[in-house]
């Protein structure tokens, strides 16, 4: 067995219990901007709540419209407020909390692998001690956000193909909790997964 192991965390569903994207653009931009991206791509939105859409295209076009010309300093700071707030007021899966807790009492690795941006998970990370951070990047010009993803959206494969990059090759047992479709590809690939919500959590 590794001696190396390592606990990898997604973040939407699996340690809160709700969208975390959403709010945060909202306290960014203001609602009427978001509310105005997701009414031009009603169709799409309404297609995704029922497994039909592509989630990835679909995000990547709302990001484009809502960040575009956003300035990334004002950007980084709302993140890194957001995480404060996400750290200490929102409703979390308390039974994850507790086992993310006891990973770390027994010295392991914890990673967070998710889908929303490093513009707050970051300083959110930072600030519960995470070993490290694996998520969604958005592209800056000119000190400003183009509404452009830089990379691939953390989501599926990319899950997996981020944890190994990050690994380096490195014997390590890994554990992994997700709860949707988006992180079924980590699940496969973890020594232990668990689809939190549904079965009980792991033991060591």
């Amino acid at each position: 067995m590794a001696d190396r192991i390592v606990a990898a965390f997604d973040f939407d569903g699996t340690i809160t219990r709700r969208d975390s994207l959403l709010p945060f653009l909202r306290r960014l931009v203001g609602p009427r901007r978001v509310y105005a991206a997701l009414a031009r791509n009603h169709a799409d939105v309404a297609a995704m709540a029922v497994g039909r859409a592509d989630r990835d295209a679909l995000k990547e076009r709302v990001l484009a419209e809502v960040l575009a010309g956003v300035d990334a300093s004002r950007a980084r700071e709302e993140g890194t407020r957001y995480a404060a707030f996400l750290s200490t007021r929102v409703r979390m899966r308390q039974q994850v909390v507790a086992q993310i807790d006891r990973h770390r009492a027994a010295g392991h690795e914890i990673v967070l692998v998710s889908a929303s941006p490093t513009l707050y998970l970051d300083p959110y990370g930072a600030e519960t001690g995470f070993t490290a951070v694996l998520a969604t990047e958005l592209e800056e010009e000119g000190g400003r956000l183009t509404g452009r993803l830089l990379g691939r959206n953390c989501r599926a494969d990319e899950k997996v193909r981020r944890l190994q990059a990050w690994l380096e090759g490195a014997e390590a047992r890994v554990y992994a909790y997700g709860d949707s479709a988006g992180d079924r590809e980590l699940l496969a690939s973890a020594d232990v997964a668990c689809r939190v919500g549904r079965q009980p959590l792991p033991t060591w």
